[in-house]
């Protein structure tokens, strides 16, 4: 039995301490510190790493704070529209779903279209006839609704101006809470198999159904026993364009560079390159783990079974 560990992320961007209330930053720690029990559980009871990282997605979708699910932010027609991924890394085999509306839990439905539905990138109406027939949980438009995300919106839906992980200059009078985004697990089980998940309401006032790096395997979700499993977090259209998961992967397998150093020269060289900010948080077949970012902050946990553990927020 070879090292266990899970390692969850709810957003990166700009995460202060000085924004931030005692109170609220209890209560991400709180979430964070179910969503890592929930998974690591999984692991514990020598459960597959898929399951463990759909265990910890779910706990942080069901959670308002975040940016999946129950929190998802509204898009232009004011609506949520979610997209989901998930990667099993000991066959490659994967489920996405994008543009989804009134699923309960975006990720069960990416793990219905990886298991069941022959395909792996659902979107829009399609997938969400998907997960009608396979009998997914569905909620009205009532239980998607915050008024912390109500009032993002309502703040520059008149305008051209989308708000993402991290947040535009212009907006910072605006919205004084810049603390949205993503969530993410990846993990590694006692079998030394690996998977990836991630799960996002995308970005305020979106048009034109858009999609980010979330759902697209390679892009913003990726796990493979041979290298590493990765879900990353920020400016989506940035990760597309350096298939950021899928190139840490690549610098593990064809160029010998640990999960650390492949992880900062995506997150910290590439991306910064093109004005890519965020980060991603990944782990290897030895259950070494890394989480690294560009901004100020990411919202993130890991434990594993050698003891160690650690929930964070700042850089």
């Amino acid at each position: 039995m070879g090292r266990f560990t899970l390692v969850i992320h709810g957003g990166a961007g700009t995460i202060l301490k000085s924004d931030m209330t005692p109170e609220l930053e209890q209560a991400y720690a709180q979430a964070l510190g179910e969503g890592l029990e929930a998974g690591y559980g999984v692991l514990e009871e020598g459960g597959s790493a898929i399951n463990a990282v759909k265990a910890a997605i779910v706990i942080l979708e069901d959670n308002i704070l975040f940016n999946a699910a129950r929190g998802s932010v509204f898009t232009k027609k004011g609506l949520q529209e979610m997209d989901a991924a998930i990667m099993d890394g000991s066959t490659l085999a994967a489920g996405a779903i994008t543009g989804v509306r009134n699923v309960r839990n975006p990720i069960e439905l990416a793990m219905e279209v990886m298991r069941n539905s022959n395909h792996v990138f659902l979107s829009g109406k399609g997938a969400g006839d998907y997960a009608i027939k396979q009998g997914i949980k569905l909620e009205p438009d009532e239980y998607f609704f915050s008024q912390f995300r109500y009032n993002q919106w309502r703040a520059i839906r008149d305008s051209d101006t989308y708000s993402l992980d991290h947040t535009h200059q212009e907006l910072e009078e605006l919205m004084k809470d810049k603390k949205f985004g993503t969530v993410g697990a990846v993990a590694c089980d006692q079998q030394g198999n690996i998977a990836a998940a991630t799960s996002t309401g995308g970005m305020t006032n979106k048009k034109y159904g858009r999609i980010g790096d979330s759902p697209i395997i390679g892009a913003g979700t990726y796990a493979n026993n041979k290298t590493c499993g990765i879900s990353c977090t920020g400016h989506g259209e940035m990760f597309i364009r350096t298939v950021a998961a899928h190139t840490v992967s690549c610098l593990m397998e064809f160029k010998g560079y640990t999960l650390q150093q492949a992880c900062e020269d995506v997150v910290l060289q590439r991306l910064v390159e093109i004005k890519g900010e965020g980060g991603m948080i990944g782990v290897d077949k030895d259950g070494n783990h890394a989480m690294v970012f560009n901004s100020a902050g990411m919202y993130r946990a890991f434990r594993s079974s050698d003891g160690s553990s650690d929930i964070a927020i700042y850089s």
